[in-house]
C-alpha cells in the first residue's frame, strides 16, 4: 500500500500557494485516479548490494478500467531521458494502460511488469497489443543502479498496491533514491480545483523530482536553495566516476518526469498544451532547465470514456461507431493552464518537504530541506 506519510507538507510549514486544492491535494482528487508504490530499501552503505530505489504506479482509470483510452498528449522540455510509449501516443493522441515510473536503468523491468499484470487482469487487451508508459529518472547517486534490484514483479506490485485518497511523498517508489535542488527529492503531488462553465474540474499532477541545482531553488519567491545551511554533498563532494577519475557531479543534473491527469474533457492536443504548462511551474521553483536533466510530461483527460478507443475493427464501419467527444473551448481553458502551473509549483515543494535524509551506496548522502528553514522564511507571512 502507498501509506500516508505522517510528516507535514509544504503548506502545513507555512508556505502559501495559489489556487484551491481537492480534498487531498494530490493527483488522487481526480475520480478514478490511483497511485501505489513500491519501495526497496536494502543493504547497508559500504554493502555490496545496495537498493535505494522502487517503482510508482499511475493509473488514471483505476484497475478495472485501465484498457479503456485517454485523450493524451506529451511534452519534452529536454529530452535526456526516456518516457516509452510516447510515438503511439503522438500518433494517435490516447493513452490507455497504467504508467510506471522508476529509474533510468529498470525501464525494461517496469515494461515487462506492466506487460504482466495486463496480460494477467486483462487478457483480451494482451491478445491485441501493449505499449505500456514508462518514464525514469536517474538514482545513481543513492542506489546501485546497475544492479538490477528493480524486476517486473515490483511493477505488478506497484499496480497492485495502488489506491485513492492521500498518498505518500518523498522517499518512496519510484522516488526512493532521487535528489531535488541539491535536497533529498523523490515523489510528491498536488492538486487543483476550479469551477468552469457550471462544471466543476480537478487537475492533478504527479512528479517524480530529480532536478536542479541548490542555488537555483525557491519556494514562492524565497531563495531556500542559496540560503540553506544545509550540506550539500551531491554537488560538493568528488563522486562521480567518470574514464576512472573521480569528479564532481554537474549541478543540475538529474530528470523530472511530470504526470497530469484531469476530469475536464479535453481533446489530445489540448492535453499536450497542459503538457506544455508543467515547465511554467517547474520554472517558479528556481529551474532553469539543464542539459544534463530529462525533462519530460505527460498530460490525459479521463473524460469521453470511450470516445478515442481504438481497436482492431473486423467489419467496415457503421452509424454507432462512430463516437462525439465534449471538450472545453479552447478560448476557455486558460484556468486549466493555470490550475497545472499551480498544482507543478506545489508538488515540487511537496517532494522536498516530505522527503527524508537518505544514505545511500558507498555512504553517500543526501539531506532533506530543513523544515526550520522554511518555516523561518515564511513565517513574517
Amino acid at each position: 500500500m502507498p501509506g500516508v506519510s505522517a510528516s507535514p507538507r509544504a503548506r502545513d510549514l507555512g508556505v502559501p500557494f495559489d489556487g484551491t486544492p481537492g480534498e487531498w491535494n494530490a493527483i488522487t482528487d481526480v475520480p478514478g485516479v490511483l497511485v501505489g508504490y513500491e519501495t526497496l530499501i536494502t543493504g547497508e552503505p559500504h554493502e555490496a548490494s545496495v537498493a535505494r530505489t522502487g517503482v510508482t504506479a499511475i493509473l488514471p482509470r483505476g484497475r478495472d478500467d485501465a484498457g479503456v483510452p485517454c485523450a493524451a498528449g506529451v511534452y519534452s522540455m529536454n529530452g535526456n531521458g526516456e518516457l516509452t510509449g510516447r510515438s503511439w501516443i503522438e500518433e494517435s493522441g490516447t493513452l490507455a494502460l497504467p504508467i510506471a515510473l522508476t529509474n533510468s536503468h529498470a525501464v525494461g523491468a517496469a515494461h515487462t511488469g506492466v506487460d504482466t499484470w495486463v496480460h494477467r487482469a486483462h487478457p483480451e487487451l494482451s491478445a491485441e497489443w501493449m505499449l505500456p508508459v514508462v518514464g525514469e529518472t536517474w538514482d545513481g547517486y543513492l542506489n546501485q543502479i546497475n544492479a538490477g534490484h528493480v524486476r517486473p514483479e515490483h511493477a505488478v506490485a506497484a499496480i497492485e498496491a495502488a489506491v485513492s485518497g492521500p498518498i505518500a511523498e518523498g522517499n518512496v517508489g519510484g522516488g526512493t533514491g532521487m535528489n531535488c535542488y541539491g535536497f533529498k527529492g523523490g515523489s510528491g503531488t498536488a492538486s487543483r480545483v476550479i469551477d468552469h462553465g457550471g462544471d466543476r474540474y480537478t487537475v492533478g499532477v504527479f512528479l517524480q523530482a530529480n532536478f536542479g541545482t541548490r542555488q537555483e531553488l525557491r519556494l514562492v519567491g524565497r531563495p531556500l536553495g542559496r540560503e540553506s545551511a544545509a550540506p550539500n554533498p551531491y554537488e560538493d563532494v568528488e563522486w562521480f566516476v567518470r574514464d576512472g577519475e573521480r569528479a564532481r557531479a554537474r549541478a543540475g543534473a538529474g530528470s523530472v518526469i511530470g504526470v497530469v491527469v484531469t476530469d475536464a474533457p479535453l481533446l489530445p492536443g489540448q492535453c499536450t498544451a497542459l503538457a506544455r504548462r508543467v515547465p511554467l511551474g517547474l520554472a517558479r521553483t528556481g529551474t532553469s532547465g539543464s542539459h544534463f536533466s530529462g525533462d519530460i510530461f505527460l498530460a490525459c483527460s479521463t473524460a469521453n470514456a470511450g470516445a478515442f478507443t481504438s481497436s482492431m475493427p473486423t467489419a467496415d464501419p457503421g452509424p454507432d461507431d462512430y463516437e462525439s467527444a465534449r471538450f472545453v473551448p479552447l478560448g476557455h481553458i486558460d484556468p486549466l493552464y493555470e490550475a497545472v502551473v499551480q498544482a507543478t509549483e506545489e508538488a515540487v515543494a511537496n517532494v522536498l518537504v516530505a522527503a527524508r535524509d537518505l544514505v545511500g551506496r558507498d555512504g553517500h548522502v543526501s539531506p532533506a530541506l530543513p523544515h526550520d528553514e522554511v518555516r523561518r522564511a515564511f513565517r513574517a507571512d
